[in-house]
């Protein structure tokens, strides 16, 4: 017999009999079936005894090496009703970047490069890679599925409910839907005006992603950015349900850097936006631009351009090299490409200048050149020439101060632009090892854990916080007052 530990509210034990094995769980943690049986004497469930031995072990035990393969577990677990709890019990801690570190890595068997990432919030992930190829992993990282789609190349992906991925590729036309599970095309979207002849064959450069799991909205529009042969370019938010085109943003001629496809696209849910940004590099460094877009009324409603261009910066002369936003925090970053400094700006001040900078240890004097930030429950997370550098924003204190020690890294005074100076920390949390391995070339977070591709590294690293991560943040915060 066995109870699922972690399942529901305690209460009366409901006993089945698996395969001619007895167990006893907790009524209120079964599914609705079995939980509801009258009947007095143990319900009876033609499955194997032994995954349900080991789906219950699991739950009591996630530290234990599981029996069977999390991918059978979590089909079991969904029988039960115990899917939750198993998957509670196979996930990592919560992420904490200042003490993360590579738990594991992911390649598959064949053209195993990465061309696109994309992380859902339940810890399931897609990998494209090599020549128009998808590998997707359950929420435990078990490999579910790889199948070869109609793409020469996928540049761009994100998840959707049902496990089912748009996708999109910078030599392809179309965004196209594709079920990760049965492994075949469901639909494609194209861009397409009668009225102007140069709207033709339009690649995606940009897909945003989905709004958090605990603001998702089955409604919310799917946004991408396509482009055109000739350059021409917009925003399309596509209705998720009937994969049609509803609405055109932004549409630019590209004929200028400050009119360039987006590649990077956040939706703003909350405040109804659309963050969208551009940046190119050549002889002369870094130029790009960022703006917000009302998706309602398709007007620009804050821009900014570097190097020069509408609004002013302190730094004239240090354009940025990546930018993102939380949010959850309503934060907008950017790293320079010159001095590596992290500017934020607080989405709800935003003016000419909104930027305040905070500035690197001595590790990060490397600059900016070549970096990716990527922002990820709270945190932001920024690839250096010499390594992964995490800034954590802590939790405000009612007195405006923070518990925690000073940590390395010299800030500036943000009190100015609404910003806690002592609300940020840096760290590095890659090891010299992990930093030989290469740039890093793409981030993305998902669930609890941080995906990391290098270039030329046929690999997925996983990045992960250890068990003792809360522990040893709860203790630094009891005794540095």
């Amino acid at each position: 017999a066995g109870r699922p530990g972690g399942g529901g509210k305690s209460g009366t034990a409901k006993q089945l009999n698996v395969g001619g094995k007895l167990f006893a769980l907790e009524a209120s943690s079964l599914s609705l079936s079995l939980s509801l049986d009258p009947s007095p004497t143990p319900t009876f469930v033609d499955r194997d005894p032994a995954l349900l031995s080991a789906l219950l072990s699991a739950i009591r035990a996630p530290s234990s090496p599981p029996a069977f393969p999390a991918r059978v577990l979590l089909d079991e677990a969904l029988f039960y009703g115990l899917h939750a709890q198993l998957l509670a019990a196979l996930s990592p801690p919560p992420l904490l970047g200042f003490s993360a570190s590579l738990a594991s890595t992911l390649s598959p068997a064949s053209e195993p490069f990465p061309t696109a990432l994309a992380a859902h919030h339940d810890g399931s992930f897609c990998l494209a890679h090599g020549a128009g190829q998808l590998t997707y992993y359950s929420p435990a990282l078990d490999r579910l599925t790889t199948f070869r789609t109609h793409l020469h190349r996928a540049t761009s992906i994100r998840l959707l409910p049902s496990s089912l991925a748009v996708v999109g590729s910078s030599s392809s036309p179309g965004l196209h839907v594709y079920d990760l599970l049965e492994g075949w095309h469901v639909a494609s979207v194209e861009w397409s005006d009668p009225t102007d002849l140069r709207v033709l064959k339009a690649k995606v450069i940009a897909i945003a992603a989905r709004p958090p799991a605990d603001a998702a909205d089955t409604n919310s529009p799917i946004l991408a950015t396509f482009e055109c042969p000739h350059r021409e370019n917009c925003i399309l938010a596509i209705d998720p349900v009937t994969l049609k085109p509803i609405q055109e943003i932004g549409r630019q001629s590209g004929s200028a850097a400050k009119s360039s496809s987006p590649d990077r696209l956040v939706h703003l849910q909350e405040l109804g936006l659309v963050f969208a940004s551009s940046v190119s590099s050549g002889a002369f460094g870094y130029s790009g631009y960022m703006r917000l877009w009302d998706i309602r009324s398709g007007n620009v409603v804050w821009e900014t351009s570097e190097p020069g261009g509408s609004g002013r910066s302190s730094r004239f002369g240090d354009p940025f090299s990546d930018a993102d936003v939380d949010v959850k925090q309503l934060m907008l970053y950017k790293v320079c490409s010159k001095s590596g400094d992290i500017g934020v700006a607080d989405l709800r001040r935003l003016d000419n200048d909104p930027w305040v900078y905070m500035s690197s240890g001595p590790k990060g004097s490397g600059g900016g050149h070549g970096s990716v930030l990527h922002c990820y429950k709270s945190q932001v997370f920024v690839s250096r020439k010499d390594g992964l550098e995490v800034w954590s924003r802590l939790e405000e204190q009612r007195d405006d101060t923070c518990n925690f020690p000073e940590q390395p890294g010299a800030k500036e005074t943000l009190d100015r632009k609404g910003i806690n100076e002592n609300s940020f920390r840096s760290s590095y949390v890659d090891t010299e090892e992990d930093s030989k391995r290469g740039m890093i070339e793409m981030m993305e977070g998902g669930g609890d854990r941080l995906f990391v591709t290098r270039e030329d590294m046929p690999v997925v690293e996983v990045w992960e916080s250890s068990h003792l991560a809360g522990a040893i943040s709860l203790f630094r915060h009891k005794f540095s007052s």
